[in-house]
């Protein structure tokens, strides 16, 4: 009985040294207390407590005395760990080497400091941006007819291309002492998400010279005289700008790309022996490369005849090519999903340009992977996430209006439970987005190039866009198939593959990008360790291994007592902040985190090289980092809207659905992992009692969808930023049927209950309104109010119709009867 409650507080006390994270040295103290307890009580035996004694002694000697740890242990420990780390290339490195760490270190840690994020300022926009907003980009979405752009011109209007040229569309992230607008990330963000609700080919011509290219590489390695030159004929749009990176060989993998450009001496533009490159290229997919006047080029650079000193190859380099070169090809048109935004080949055969046109000049020669790589992180954090978040409110706004005046059995759509469950995706998703959109382009705006959280909100955002669309077509049925300049959803829904695909596509940033750089990047340990064992002084590569190593033990430690202890406990005692169901969702995500943390330790030391190969698992590994991030934003939007009690539905469904997904994440994980007794293990401790997330129930799904489908602060806020228009416009429409008809609501109810009562039978809604007013249950100037609001109604869930001519002859109403 004595051994056995011994045994049980020494397990106590072992785990609450983890739990807390002691150092070794408290480690080290509480064993000796012990050991003295022990000792002392007479539970161990006096014959074995010299050699207890002497064996403590000797391995607080070992543990605690670091020079000779390292050469008694850490050296032998080191050498093993350099013979099973994976091989890393060159761009491999330099992607992960790109970027910074911000809140996805913290979720990797497995005790996220909630204050931290919280304490990250909320989105304000200056009185400069907000006044952009107000004023030029209002104007823009007015002047666009997306279907006029999209079917009938295939291009902006030229009155489009003047104004956003003249308004400095194109320079946003063009500082003002070159000309630009100078905005934030938030701003930036925000004009594409609003562009966005009205057209996204506008929206796409305008990120794209603001994302990754010209401009941004530019600002950051490009030479004074470059930029002096450059940014800004870029910001008064004098310069068309493209960046042409893709080709047929090379996707995803930017690296493989085979175009050349070899060093030479050449005369060039009346001079002779001009340092020179000779460039051969063909690229696709390049958006605006149509119309470009300024070409941005990535391209291996060879120096067969070492001009510039050093290695032959020299790796990727980028330069800035006006498109009048002699010896371009550019002009012809892709048609990507049937969007307007210029997008094409370009081509190139011996184009000659001098050296000084690489961006950053001679000296940057060979260092262009390391260029994209550290300035995707900013193009892909703002563009396509705002893109996608644009769509996903213009769905909420004009589906949850649709399903509210949308009637079928004389119910409201929006009233049956299958299409609330709909719905309910619909604005949780949306509120995800919009949170993590927002708060990733507040991280930019602090200074922070996250990397990883970049490829997150890329894939993310652009998946759930996807099932967001999906969702609102199902809702809109025939309303939403048939084109035409009233329809509002289908430009968007057939527009999805193009944002899924570009900038990585999603299934390899998911399976390769997320945990792959993450594990490294994030983890508090791993890159320290790798760069250690590469380290050329020996001595000081084993004493930065020793102490990172140490450090990563004791982490494992914490996270597998931190992982049981919260799984047991629900998590009930962590302190965070807010209360009720706030704080128990900040517990959640904790204990989530210490989960994640020791599971990818486990992960990582088990399998070694082989999970890179296993992309599946690190898929789902990253997918519980993603669900961890996204939780975080709505959180963190909750908090900066001033915990609007309106916006709990929206707030509990972002994070239900976030646990749950990651629990079946990591349910995944367990059942595909290789080995059993590691999996096993993993489960008991990240589920000691059973998978207990639920998703989303029905209730609030309920709730969701009332919300989404009445003229509520709430819904304004979920939809901030569309672009609505006039009773003309396709949305306004929609949202002028739902303001007239929640305007005759309670007249409605009266006739509803004529109906049910039998005093009148019609039907149609023009009879019954006739009937009613008949049988006085309503009067004239009531009767007029319903008539009104049902035109407004019926306006709204009109299809568009074209007459034969529009589809050109030769159809089978033309051809006649068979002979």
């Amino acid at each position: 009985m004595i051994f056995a409650l011994s045994f049980t507080l020494l397990v106590l006390l072992a785990t609450g040294l983890a739990y807390q994270r002691a150092p070794l040295w408290l480690w080290t103290l509480a064993a000796g207390a012990a050991l003295i307890a022990l000792t002392a009580a007479g539970i161990i035996a006096t014959s074995g407590a010299a050699l207890l004694w002497t064996l403590f002694a000797g391995l607080a000697l070992l543990f605690n005395l670091r020079p000779l740890r390292r050469q008694l242990l850490t050296r032998f420990l080191l050498r093993a760990f350099q013979r099973v780390l994976p091989r890393m290339s060159d761009t491999e490195r330099e992607a992960i080497d790109a970027g910074t760490v911000w809140w996805d270190g913290e979720l990797f840690s497995g005790r996220p400091d909630w204050q931290q994020l919280l304490s990250t300022p909320a989105p304000r926009f200056s009185d400069e941006e907000q006044a952009f907003l107000d004023g030029p980009v209002e104007s823009l979405c007015g002047m666009l007819d997306d279907w006029k752009v999209t079917h009938e011109l295939q291009d902006l209007p030229p009155e489009v291309w003047r104004f956003i040229r003249e308004q400095g569309f194109f320079g946003m992230i063009i500082p003002k002492q070159y000309g630009g607008l100078g905005f934030s990330a938030l701003a930036h963000s925000e004009v594409v998400t609003k562009l966005t609700t009205r057209s996204g080919s506008a929206a796409v011509t305008v990120m794209v010279p603001n994302s990754l290219g010209p401009a941004e590489l530019l600002l950051h390695y490009g030479t004074e005289a470059q930029k002096d030159h450059y940014l800004p004929r870029l910001a008064s749009g004098a310069e068309i700008p493209c960046f042409a990176l893709t080709g047929p060989e090379a996707g995803s993998d930017a690296s493989a790309i085979p175009d050349v450009g070899l060093v030479c001496l050449a005369d060039f533009a009346g001079e002779k022996d001009v340092l020179a490159i000779r460039l051969n290229w063909d690229k696709r997919y390049i958006t605006l490369a149509p119309a470009a006047t300024l070409l941005g080029l990535a391209f291996k650079l060879n120096d067969p005849q070492g001009l510039l000193g050093g290695a032959e190859q020299r790796g990727i380099t980028l330069a800035l090519i006006p498109t009048d070169t002699p010896g371009i090809s550019i002009g012809n048109r892709h048609r990507p999903m049937n969007q307007a935004f210029l997008n094409g080949p370009t081509r190139g055969k011996d184009v000659l340009i001098p050296v000084d046109w690489i961006i950053g000049g001679a000296q940057m020669a060979g260092q262009g992977w390391r260029m994209l790589m550290e300035s995707l992180a900013t193009g892909r954090s703002i563009s396509l996430p705002a893109l996608a978040t644009g769509s996903a409110k213009l769905a909420s706004r004009a589906t949850g209006a649709y399903a509210g005046i949308r009637r079928q059995f004389r119910t409201p759509v929006g009233q049956f439970e299958g299409v609330q469950e709909a719905l309910a995706r619909i604005g949780g998703n949306t509120y995800l987005m919009d949170a993590a959109r927002t708060m990733t382009v507040l991280a930019l705006d602090q200074g922070e190039k996250p990397a990883v959280v970049s490829a997150i909100v890329k894939y993310q955002l652009t998946e759930r866009m996807r099932q967001v669309l999906n969702d609102a077509m199902d809702i809109h049925g025939g309303r939403g198939i048939c084109m035409g300049p009233r329809n509002y959803l289908a430009r968007g829904y057939q527009g999805i593959p193009i944002a899924i695909t570009v900038e990585g596509a999603n299934i390899l940033t998911r399976s390769l990008i997320v945990f792959g750089q993450g594990a490294i990047r994030c983890h508090p340990y791993v890159l320290t360790e790798m760069r250690a064992a590469g380290d050329e002084d020996r001595q000081r590569g084993l004493r930065d291994f020793d102490a990172a190593l140490f450090s990563h033990i004791g982490f494992a430690l914490s996270n597998v007592a931190r992982s049981l202890v919260l799984g047991l406990t629900g998590a009930r005692w962590v302190r965070t902040p807010g209360t009720g169901i706030v704080a128990h969702y900040y517990q959640q995500l904790t204990r989530t985190s210490a989960s994640l943390a020791l599971t990818a330790d486990l992960v990582m030391i088990t399998l070694g090289g082989r999970l890179k190969r296993l992309e599946r698992l690190s898929a789902r590994l990253g997918d519980v980092l993603s669900y961890l991030y996204l939780a975080s934003a709505a959180l963190k939007r909750f908090e900066d809207q001033g915990n609007k009690e309106a916006d709990r539905p929206l707030l509990h469904w972002a994070c239900r659905e976030s646990l749950y997904r990651s629990q079946i994440a990591f349910d995944e994980l367990f059942k595909n992992l290789p080995g059993r007794w590691v999996a096993m293990l993993l489960r008991m401790l990240v589920f000691p009692l059973g998978m207990r997330y639920d998703s989303p129930n029905d209730a609030n799904d309920r709730r969701v969808a009332r919300l989404m489908m009445r003229p509520t602060a709430a819904r304004d806020r979920l939809t901030k930023g569309i672009y609505i228009g006039s009773v003309d416009d396709p949305v306004g429409r929609v949202e002028h049927a739902l303001a007239t008809a929640v305007a005759v609501e309670a007249l409605m109810r009266r006739v509803r209950r004529a109906l049910r009562s039998g005093l009148i039978e019609a039907d149609t809604p023009d009879e019954e309104i006739n009937e009613a007013l008949a049988h006085a249950v309503i009067d004239e100037d009531e009767a007029s109010r319903l008539r009104a609001a049902d035109r407004a109604r019926y306006d709204a869930i009109t299809v568009d119709e074209f007459p034969p001519e529009a589809f050109g002859r030769g159809n089978a109403v033309d051809a006649g009867p068979d002979n």
